[in-house]
């Protein structure tokens, strides 16, 4: 198999799953990866998280179960790698498994659908929509919360849906990619502060917070450039993560809400309702909170200029490693 630098294959991957996405057919006959993820968790979490035990041991459990998911995925990421490294077709099949554990597009097709909503059938629908792609309690919202929760969401996954993985892949290939998903779907499923996850998902949600660490400051810094070339404003955006970024209650989301607030003009973050539970935050940006679909909009043409913005820079680093 012809062989493809760490920084070749992230930006590969980046430049696939633009164009093609990961095809609705293979998903409804096979699944997806992080779907494979997060059941092995699933049945390692029911099995071993029980009410019973101390939260010092339900801790430790947690951290078992972590290890168990990891060892499994990079066993099979390996074994797969090994399996096609002979083959003419194992370059492709490698790009392929890489794009699917990036979400551009996919992002942009959940947001954009609840803008299309709010825009045609109004609140019901944008309330559905958006609750397609945030735990919060839509009911709870009107359409300004709904909007705010789409473009909070746009924000802070394309910090740890795309960026991350993209990051993660160009410093230690597939197998870094797969690792680091499988500890964000750790805590995702896991890592809440809940009597029931508190301590079975601690290991899960301090290791997502210290790999998104650079990610988090990437995806800020490429949101607030963006911003530059889509007619929002750098300036408002690099002052509102300066200022408000490290008062977010997630040591990593408040950086890109932070730029995309002061990127648009608006005020992200703040208390917010998940089921029954308010949860108290600090607000990012200090623009108007009647955020509108045209917002969401604007967020998603900042969007799409900030992943053109990273695929060339994976582009530049290509360029500059080339040999000769």
């Amino acid at each position: 198999m012809p062989s493809m630098s760490t920084v070749e294959l992230a930006a590969a991957a980046v430049l696939v799953e633009a164009a093609v996405g990961y095809p609705n057919p293979l998903y409804r006959v096979i699944g997806h990866p992080v779907t494979w993820m997060g059941r092995l968790l699933g049945v390692l979490e029911g099995s071993m998280n029980s009410g019973g035990e101390s939260f010092v041991t339900r801790r430790r459990l947690g951290v078992v179960a972590l290890a168990i998911l990891l060892t499994v995925c990079l066993g099979a990421t390996v074994f797969l790698q090994w399996f096609i490294s002979t083959a003419w077709f194992g370059l492709i099949v490698t790009v392929f498994v890489s794009t699917s554990l990036v979400a551009q597009r996919s992002m942009y097709d959940h947001v954009r659908a609840v803008a299309d909503a709010l825009e045609r059938e109004g609140l019901a629908a944008g309330r559905k929509a958006v609750s397609m792609i945030v735990g919060r309690n839509p009911d709870q919202l009107d359409e300004a919360g709904v909007a705010r929760a789409a473009i909070e969401s746009l924000a802070e996954n394309f910090s740890d849906g795309i960026v991350a993985p993209v990051f993660w892949m160009a410093v230690a290939g597939l197998p870094g990619a797969v690792a680091y998903k499988a500890i964000n779907t750790g805590d995702s499923m896991i890592g809440h502060r809940t009597p029931r996850f508190e301590a079975f998902g601690w290991a899960a949600a301090r290791l997502d917070d210290l790999l998104n660490l650079p990610a988090s400051r990437l995806s800020a810094l490429f949101i607030v450039v963006a911003a530059f070339f889509t007619g929002g404003s750098l300036i408002h955006g690099v002052r509102a993560v300066w200022r408000d970024a490290s008062h977010h209650r997630s040591p990593n989301a408040g950086w890109p809400e932070a730029a995309m607030a002061g990127a648009l003009g608006l005020q992200l973050a703040g208390p917010r309702v998940y089921g029954d539970e308010l949860v108290v935050d600090a607000f990012m940006g200090d623009g108007r909170r009647e955020a509108t679909a045209a917002d969401i909009r604007k967020a998603l043409r900042i969007f799409i200029v900030a992943c053109v913005i990273q695929w060339l820079v994976l582009a530049g680093l290509v360029l500059i490693t080339l040999p000769g």
